[in-house]
């Protein structure tokens, strides 16, 4: 990766270190999601982790389901800001499109930087994983078509909960329950020289290298769907290609898509659209991949 700051400006900016941080997107520039099948069903600020370590707001997680249908595939949903920031409740639209369409969400907050630090990020997102899978069956989701999907660095945090079989094993669950992982615009290397890096990872090689789904590709891992914007911040579209590449390398089943005409913000932006192409693969995904 380029180590010039220039050439990671828009990270940066994400990232809020020029100036205030903004959401991933403003909720009235988000186009409206067009009605599809069924009625949506939602349940707000469901505590998924307890106990004296728990923060109110950043262990809530929010579920969305197709009212009236049973035994639906679930997405859980993990929201990007550079892990730094963002929050569950600028996703909701996200979480009705999918429900309106038959697809359960779950769309969970976890703790932030600077905060924290790695690898508090990501044993939050397996703690989400393992309550969706511990809870689901109770709002008439299928616990086994259970995917992960993340944004930036969200995608990051799935794709990590879905290599490195340590998080999930620490929840008494494994990546095996995981039917398929969709990642977009997601980070899959992490620079300890890197500054956009150093407030949630640190600048020990060590630890960013473990922090790295890249690291971790060895074997079978569940079915990837890697997306990213033409474009894209710096460097997204090189770590999509070389994450893809190794997951084919060891026979591990990963589709690659480049969605056209978007940026790191239009991407997910568009994404509550039903005729969005983007879209309309994830659902193809679940389809393909639910078991």
């Amino acid at each position: 990766m380029n180590s010039n700051p220039s050439a990671l400006l828009g990270l940066l900016l994400s990232a809020g270190l020029f100036g205030t941080p903004r959401p991933a997107f403003a909720l009235d520039e988000a186009p409206a999601p067009r009605p599809v099948g069924f009625a949506v069903e939602k349940h707000k600020n469901i505590v998924y982790r307890a106990g004296p370590d728990s923060e109110k707001e950043r262990h809530t997680l929010d579920v969305y389901v197709p009212k009236g249908k049973k035994d639906f595939p679930v997405v859980l949903f993990v929201h990007g800001g550079a892990w730094k920031w963002g929050d569950k409740s600028l996703y909701a639209g996200i979480g009705d499109a999918f429900a309106a369409r038959g697809i359960g969400m779950v769309i969970c907050n976890y703790r932030l930087s600077p905060k924290v630090q790695h690898p508090a990020h990501v044993e939050d997102v397996a703690a989400a994983f393992a309550w969706t899978a511990d809870n689901i069956a109770k709002y008439s989701g299928n616990v086994k078509e259970l995917f992960v999907c993340g944004h930036s660095a969200g995608g990051h945090l799935v794709s990590l909960v879905a290599t490195d079989p340590s998080y999930l094993k620490a929840e008494k669950h494994s990546p095996t329950e995981i039917a398929g992982v969709i990642s977009i615009s997601g980070v899959y290397k992490i620079y300890h020289t890197e500054k956009v890096f150093l407030e949630p990872f640190g600048k020990d090689e060590t630890i960013c290298l473990k922090a790295s789904p890249l690291t971790h590709v060895a074997g079978k891992h569940p079915p990837f769907l890697i997306v990213y914007a033409d474009k894209d911040y710096e460097h997204l579209d090189e770590m999509a290609k070389d994450m893809d590449a190794a997951l084919k390398k060891v026979a591990s089943p990963c589709d690659l898509m480049i969605c056209k005409d978007r940026s790191h913000i239009s991407i997910i932006v568009n994404l509550v659209q039903s005729d969005d192409p983007l879209h309309q693969s994830i659902c193809e995904f679940v389809t393909r991949h639910a078991k």
